[in-house]
């Protein structure tokens, strides 16, 4: 069984504390924060993520998934802290050269949160290497990152199922994690390639029954 990360980036306000109570009851694993500022990606939702994280922190005990798209990393960590998320995920694009990853991936162990890395999908696999051993889990992004709705790109596949047989050939405890395009038309093929954690939005939040949904993907 797979987890499952529900991505509330296209949740209707009106509607978000409903939809974050029936998420819960639905079964979802974790609430999926999309933080998005203007610069790294095209859209900007760090406004409206950081309300929807302060809401479901008040009202459910299930954990944040934070996926920071940001230039200023250092600054939405500090930000995001108080709310003790489960996963803080940074992207290595994000980042100078690789000291820097190194420092904020310590930063965010250091206060007690498990440390993600993202690459996009035109970042190959091998940058990321050195860093699997002092993370949680590395974030596959399988559309380009900042919009929703988008299609899976094959190509991203192959990159899964290499970082797979890294991890296990290195012996590590690292889960992979895959965001964009998720759905019960190709969730097979990246859980076959070895993703355990699935970012699933549009998928989850259009449908009519939220747990059949989460059910069929995490299966």
């Amino acid at each position: 069984m797979a987890e499952v990360s529900t991505s509330i980036l296209t949740v209707k306000q009106e509607d978000a504390i409903k939809t974050f109570y029936d998420l819960e009851t639905a079964g979802t694993t974790y609430f999926h924060i999309d933080i998005m500022d203007g610069k790294f990606v095209p859209k900007n939702t760090e406004e409206m993520m950081y309300e929807y994280s302060s809401t479901i922190k008040q009202i459910s005990n299930l954990p944040l998934d934070v996926h920071l798209m940001v230039e200023d990393v250092r600054d939405n960590i500090e930000k995001y802290i108080p709310l003790t998320p489960h996963i803080i995920t940074i992207h290595y694009e994000a980042c100078k050269d690789d000291d820097e990853v190194f420092e904020l991936l310590g930063y965010i162990k250091d206060n007690n949160i498990k440390a993600g890395i993202s690459i996009k999908p035109g970042t190959e696999a091998e940058k990321i290497k050195k860093f699997l051993p002092h993370v949680y889990l590395v974030l596959v992004m399988t559309v380009e990152p900042g919009l929703g709705g988008q299609k899976l790109m094959p190509s991203t596949v192959e990159k899964v199922r290499e970082l797979k047989e890294y991890i296990d050939k290195e012996g590590l405890d690292t889960y992979i994690e895959v965001d964009g395009g998720v759905n019960l038309e190709t969730v097979h093929l990246v859980k076959e390639a070895g993703a355990e954690i699935l970012v699933a939005g549009s998928a989850i939040i259009d449908a009519k029954d939220f747990k059949e949904m989460i059910g069929e993907l995490a299966k």
